[in-house]
Parts: C-alpha cells; sequence; structure tokens
C-alpha cells in the first residue's frame, strides 16, 4: 500500500494536505528563478536562511555522512540536528530532522530540485513522519510556509512582510526557548 502523500502548493490553499498522522507530506512550488540561486539558498551555511525558519546552518562539511544543526542567528539555541543523507547539486539535498525540545523520532527530510521552463520546480518531501507527534504537526503546518517563502525570497529578495514580523517574534521570545535547546549541548563535531 503506498504511503499516502499530500501535494501543497504554495500559490493555493492546501488541497488534500498531510495530517499529522501520515507517513509522508509532500510541498512543491514553481520559482521564477534559477535552480542555482534556489540551491545556493536552500545550502547556505554563510547566513540565515529565510525560508528556514530563519534559521543558519551549521554543518563541517554538506557531504553524506556530515552532522548538522540548524541554529538561531546568534547562534545560542539549536532548533533541529541531523545527518545528512544525500547531497547532490544542484538537484537533492536530504538530511534526517529532529527537532531538539522534542523527544520524537527523527525523519527525513528532501529537497528536490528540476529545472523547468521559466523557473525552478522545488519539491519539500517529509518521508517517515512520526505519527501523532509534536514533530508530525510542526512539519505538516511548516511545508507550506517553507515553500512559500522561498519562492518569495528568489523572487523578491526577502521574506513577505508577516513573516518577517513572525522572526521578529521568534527573536523577542528566545529566552524562553528550552534549556535542553542550548546550542553546547547539541555538537555537531
Amino acid at each position: 500500500m503506498p504511503e499516502p502523500t499530500a501535494a501543497v502548493s504554495a500559490d493555493a490553499e492546501p488541497s488534500g494536505a498531510a495530517t499529522e498522522g501520515d507517513a509522508t507530506a509532500k510541498f512543491r512550488v514553481h520559482i521564477a528563478g534559477p535552480i542555482e540561486a534556489v540551491w545556493a539558498e536552500i545550502t547556505r551555511t554563510d547566513a540565515p536562511i529565510l525560508a528556514f525558519f530563519n534559521s543558519r546552518m551549521h554543518a563541517n562539511r554538506l557531504a553524506p555522512g556530515a552532522r548538522l544543526a540548524m541554529r538561531t542567528a546568534n547562534g545560542r539555541y539549536t532548533g533541529v540536528v541531523g545527518e545528512i543523507v544525500e547531497f547532490e547539486p544542484p538537484r537533492r539535498f536530504a538530511h534526517t530532522f529532529r527537532f531538539t525540545a522534542y523527544d520524537d523520532p527523527e525523519c527525513t527530510v528532501v529537497y528536490d530540485l528540476e529545472e523547468q521552463a521559466g523557473g525552478t520546480l522545488f519539491t519539500l518531501t517529509i518521508r517517515d513522519l512520526p505519527a501523532g507527534t509534536k514533530t508530525a504537526k510542526q512539519m505538516v503546518q511548516g511545508g507550506k510556509m517553507i515553500t512559500s517563502t522561498l519562492k518569495s525570497v528568489i523572487e523578491t529578495g526577502r521574506a513577505p512582510f508577516g513573516i518577517r514580523l513572525l522572526y521578529l517574534f521568534f527573536d523577542l521570545m528566545a529566552p524562553a526557548t528550552p534549556k535542553r535547546s542550548r546550542s553546547e549541548h547539541w555538537p555537531i563535531d
């Protein structure tokens, strides 16, 4: 029996969107920009990635087997840890994914890029969602935001206004982040 999936367009309301009980969720968007620009944005380590909740990716190297951590811009807190499982520039980037604030099992996040007329088809696939967990709920909710924000960043050079306000709120709430998410608890070496 095939795993349930949901295709969600960043340009429209979700249709048949995945629920947190599904094992796989899929989100797609056509981005009017070159594949190289999309790839550079989702793999950057020199600054926060606006589409990834303004987190900065820390990794010793971008290659299979390398550990990664998604940290706040100031590096104090780590929201996500994982291990790179595929890295095929500029077509595919996949890594395991675990929220540091939860004891939930990890899932796998896959970013696929495909050149198309007028731009790039970006597909975010989340595999092995742990059913009934906070992780599943947040991943399903976050997929559309990631795809639509990435589209805006590549096409306009900035995140939408509402997302920028959300990131400001995140910064203001940083002192309330659980102590277990402090970066010293999540080394990547």
